[in-house]
C-alpha cells in the first residue's frame, strides 16, 4: 500500500506542477505583455481557458491583469498540497496553513520561471543569437523586464550584457531571503522538501 501511495503522489505531483507551471506562465506571459500570436502562447492559452473561464465570471482584472489564472494556480497549488499530504499522511492538514504554503509555493514557482527563463536566454545568446524562433521569442519576452532595470543602469561593455548576471543575483537573493525565510516560519523542513 505504501508504493501505490508514493507512486499516486510523483504522479500527481509531476501531472499537477506541469499543469501548476501552465497556469501561471498564462499570468506571467500577461505580465510581460508576451505576443499571445506566438504557438506556445496559444498552447497555454487553450490549456488554461477551460478552468479560467468560470472565474473570469467571478475575479475581476486589476492593472489589467486577469487575476483569475493567479487565483487559479494558488487553487492548483493548494489542491496538490492537500492531496499530497492527504496522501502521504492521510490528512489534509489546516486550510489557512495550506492556503499561506500554496501563496508561498506560487511565489517561488513564479521566481523560478524567470530564473529559468534567463538560463535559457543567456544559453541561446551563446548557440543562436538573434534567433527568430517561437521558444526563442518567448524566453526573451520574459526575461526582458527582469533585464531591464539592470541594463539601465550598468555601464555598455562593448556587447557584452551583464545584466543577467544581475538578474540572476536579483532572483537568488528574493528566494533565499523571502521565500525560505517565509516557508521556515510557516512549516516544517521535512514537509517543505516534500511539498517544494
Amino acid at each position: 500500500m505504501i508504493g501505490l501511495n508514493t507512486a499516486a503522489v510523483y504522479v500527481l505531483q509531476t501531472l499537477g506542477s506541469l499543469y501548476l507551471l501552465i497556469v501561471l506562465l498564462r499570468f506571467v506571459l500577461q505580465l510581460v505583455r508576451a505576443n499571445f500570436y506566438n504557438p506556445l502562447c496559444q498552447f497555454v492559452v487553450k490549456a488554461t481557458q477551460p478552468l479560467l473561464k468560470p472565474l473570469r465570471r467571478v475575479i475581476p482584472s486589476l492593472f489589467g491583469l486577469d487575476m483569475s489564472s493567479l487565483v487559479l494556480a494558488i487553487l492548483v497549488q493548494l489542491a496538490l498540497m492537500a492531496l499530497t499530504l492527504l496522501l502521504t499522511y492521510g490528512t489534509t492538514g489546516n486550510p489557512l496553513q495550506l492556503f499561506i504554503w500554496s501563496i508561498i509555493g506560487v511565489t517561488a514557482l513564479f521566481l523560478k520561471i524567470f530564473f529559468f527563463a534567463l538560463i535559457i536566454s543567456v544559453i541561446l545568446s551563446w548557440v543562436a543569437p538573434g534567433s527568430h524562433n517561437p521558444g526563442a521569442e518567448l524566453v526573451n519576452q520574459i526575461c526582458e523586464p527582469a533585464l531591464a532595470p539592470f541594463r539601465r543602469f550598468l555601464p555598455s561593455m562593448g556587447g557584452l550584457d551583464l545584466s543577467p548576471i544581475f538578474a540572476f543575483l536579483a532572483l537568488k537573493l528574493l528566494d533565499m531571503l523571502v521565500i525560505n525565510n517565509l516557508a521556515a516560519m510557516t512549516m516544517m523542513p521535512e514537509i517543505l522538501r516534500l511539498l517544494m
